[in-house]
Order: C-alpha cells, then sequence, then structure tokens
C-alpha cells in the first residue's frame, strides 16, 4: 500500500477503494460497516471524516494533511487504512485488489426490497396486535378456548406427536425468521437464515447484522417483526374457534406460537428481545461482553492475572453489562438445569421405552413407532452437534489439538521410562 521514492525520499500512499458502507451517527460514535457482510465497527467522528476524505479521491497523506489542516489534529490515517483493510472494508488500494471478506449470500435473494416495502408500514404490526388483544379478552371470558400443554399430547402414538410437533415447530419457526428476513429485506438489507444453537436449543436464525446502518425504528421493527407475527397468528387462531368451536389443531398452533413468544423472553440468550433490549440501551456487544467479564472474574478467583474488558467503555455501558452479567449467569444455570430434567424425564424417557421395544417387541406397529422415535431423536440431537459445532469449531479445534498433543507427549515419555 505505500511505495517509497528513491534515495531514502517521502512514502508517497495512494487512494483507497472501499467497498459500499453504511455509516450511522450514534451517542457521539459512528457505526460503520458493510451491509453485504453484517461486519460493523463504531469509530470517532474523526474516523468518518477520513473514510469520506479518501472516498472523494484523496491520498492518504492528503487526507491527513487536510485534518490538520481542518482541525488542527495530527491524524495517523496509514495504520487506520490498514486496520479497515483487516476488516475487510477496503476493496483496492492504488486500483490493485485487496483481500477482503466476500459478500454473505443472502437467502431468497430474488426478493428484492421494493416487492416488501409494505412490510414496513406502521399498520400491519397494529392489525396483529389488535387481533391478539382481542382474542386475549375472548380467552378471559371463555377459559375452555385457552391453549395448554394437553394439546401438544394429541396422539398415543410418540412417533405421530414427535413427527407432528417437529414439523410444525419448524414450520413455524420458518415463518417466524421469514419476517425477519424479509422486514430487514425492506429495508434493503441481505439477511440469511441458517440453523443455530442457544445453549441446548437447536434453533433457526437469521443474520440481519446490515440493519446496524439503519434508524432504529427499522432496527426495532425487524427485532420484532417475529414476535408480533406469532401473536396475530395465535390471536388469529382463537378468535376462529371462538366462530367455529374448540378445534385441535388451532390450538395446537396458538399454543405453539405462545411457546414461541415465550423463548424469546429469555433474554439471557441473543433472542429477539435480546437485541432489542441491547439497541435500547445502546450498547454495541452486550452479550459477548457480559460473557468477557464473567471470564475475567472467573480468571480473578482462580489467581491469575487478566485485564478488566470493560475498561474501555463508557461508565454507563459498564454498569448495564455488569447487570447483565447476573442475569446471563443466573438464566445459564436455570436453563440448563430445565434442560437436563427435559432429558430426564422425556427424552432419556422415550429413547429408554424405544429401545425396550425393540429388544423384545414381536408387533409390527410398535416395532416401528420405536425405530421412528429413535431416528427422530438422535437426528434431533445431530443436528444440535452439528450447528454447535460450525459456530464454535474454530474455537474449540486448536484446544483440541493442544490437548491431543499433550496426551501424545505424556504417552510418549510414560513408554520410554519402562
Amino acid at each position: 500500500m505505500a511505495e517509497r521514492a528513491g534515495d531514502g525520499g517521502p512514502a508517497v500512499l495512494g487512494t483507497v477503494d472501499f467497498h459500499p458502507l453504511g455509516m450511522r451517527e450514534d451517542a457521539g460514535e459512528w457505526v460503520v460497516g458493510r451491509a453485504d457482510t453484517g461486519d460493523f465497527v463504531a469509530l470517532p467522528p474523526s474516523g468518518v471524516q477520513a473514510i469520506r476524505l479518501l472516498q472523494s479521491g484523496l491520498t492518504v497523506d492528503e487526507t491527513a494533511a487536510r485534518i490538520h489542516r481542518d482541525s488542527g489534529r495530527r491524524i495517523a490515517v496509514a495504520p487506520f487504512v490498514e486496520s479497515l483493510t483487516r476488516l475487510g472494508f477496503v476493496r483496492s488500494v492504488d486500483g490493485r485488489p485487496v483481500d477482503s471478506a466476500p459478500p454473505v449470500r443472502p437467502s431468497l435473494p430474488w426478493i428484492r426490497a421494493e416487492h416488501v416495502r409494505w412490510l414496513l408500514s406502521p399498520f400491519l404490526p397494529a392489525v396483529l396486535l389488535a387481533v391478539a388483544a382481542a382474542a386475549a379478552v375472548l380467552l378471559a371470558a371463555r377459559p375452555e378456548l385457552r391453549p395448554g400443554w394437553h394439546d401438544l399430547v394429541w396422539s398415543d402414538r410418540g412417533t405421530f406427536v414427535l413427527a407432528g410437533q417437529a414439523a410444525l415447530t419448524w414450520a413455524l419457526l420458518y415463518v417466524h425468521e421469514l419476517s425477519h428476513l424479509l422486514t430487514a429485506r425492506a429495508a434493503g438489507v441481505p439477511g440469511r437464515i441458517r440453523l443455530g444453537t442457544r445453549l441446548q436449543f437447536l434453533v433457526m436464525q437469521t443474520d440481519v447484522s446490515g440493519i446496524w446502518q439503519c434508524p432504529r425504528k427499522v432496527r426495532c421493527t425487524v427485532y420484532l417483526s417475529g414476535m408480533v407475527l406469532d401473536l396475530g397468528i395465535a390471536g388469529g387462531c382463537v378468535l376462529i374457534e371462538t366462530g367455529t368451536g374448540p378445534n385441535r389443531l388451532l390450538s395446537l398452533l396458538a399454543f405453539s406460537k405462545l411457546l414461541a413468544v415465550a423463548v424469546e423472553l429469555m433474554v439471557f440468550m441473543r433472542t429477539d428481545v435480546y437485541f432489542l433490549l441491547q439497541d435500547l440501551l445502546s450498547c454495541r456487544n452486550l452479550y459477548r461482553d457480559a460473557a468477557a467479564y464473567c471470564r475475567h472474574l472467573a480468571a480473578r478467583c482462580a489467581g491469575r492475572a487478566h485485564p478488566d474488558p470493560l475498561a474501555a467503555l463508557r461508565p454507563r455501558e459498564r454498569r448495564i453489562v455488569r447487570g447483565y452479567a447476573v442475569l446471563m449467569v443466573l438464566g445459564t444455570v436455570g436453563s440448563l438445569v430445565l434442560a437436563y430434567l427435559a432429558f430426564a424425564q422425556v427424552t432419556l424417557v422415550l429413547l429408554t421405552r424405544a429401545l425396550h421395544t425393540l429388544g423384545g417387541s414381536a408387533d409390527p406397529v410398535s416395532l416401528a413407532d420405536a425405530v421412528a422415535t429413535v431416528i427422530a431423536l438422535v437426528a434431533t440431537q445431530g443436528l444440535w452437534v452439528r450447528a454447535w459445532w460450525r459456530r464454535h469449531g474454530p474455537k474449540v479445534r486448536p484446544v483440541l489439538r493442544s490437548l491431543l498433543r499433550s496426551l501424545l507427549r505424556g504417552g510418549r515419555t510414560a513408554g520410554s521410562g519402562l
């Protein structure tokens, strides 16, 4: 990126070409990044000024000189450009391409912003919430229509219950995530739906990091679009039942949607409400900072020197992160306890029953039911392991390799001493 003139002359730094960058002022800083990759950083105003001067065609040296002339401050523009290059924001220097992250391929790329612009209208969530409110009033007046846990067990055959609930759950999850995707697409932001994990949960999630470049109203609309749709669907099912009488399928659908809304309230994980809370509190990465703070406290308790990861944050943000860290620890412990209870009392019971049937039953229907139950349980856990490894594998692999090398060295040492 830099060429030096002969005879020890001064550095001649060329022009810089950036990928399309979104910029938004936020609490005295600027959020800058690429919507096509979802990578964003917070920069001071001087950083944005340098980027805009470089975008206008000035060289690195000319940019530094212009900022010094206008403000009297000396800015190290060359190292700043190198940092932006590592972030993948720079496309080329002096016309020479540089390595940068390719755009993430969005889900349903054929849907354009103009196709779904109407999703940003405040009229749509108002209608859906009105339906949910009307349903709540009717449920208070007609308790027999209230959906409950019993609606989940709609057959004596475990296979039918597991297969039916799995199909319904994944279909509803896709509709929920589709609402996030399309609402973000309406704002001109690409998004991608994929499998992921939240603690013990296998989830479908939508990466719409590009909405960081959008106004807060749009960001909040994207965060809440899935929950508002869930409430609208649940309310619609109740309203239909009011006119047609109790219906097991509608009750199952309504209860499944209400459960989905309840899960989103678990803010100790990165749920929809977590992202809303993070945005409203003006925190850059609440979950990551809280996790780093917990590791810092654990290191101190173990007697190891460890720098405070919150030292660079503003005092208000430090207080928020510390409070959220307490909530995250308590919620995580409670969620894992519930996961153990669910595994011990539901999953393990179903698996044990199925294996017992495979070992002693001659009834073809019972055998088929047992086989299908085992396949469903193993496949679900396999999907969770795959999604977890895809997310955490790059961090876990070096640890496993180091542990394996240590074990092999220990084995060789023990062998040589025999």
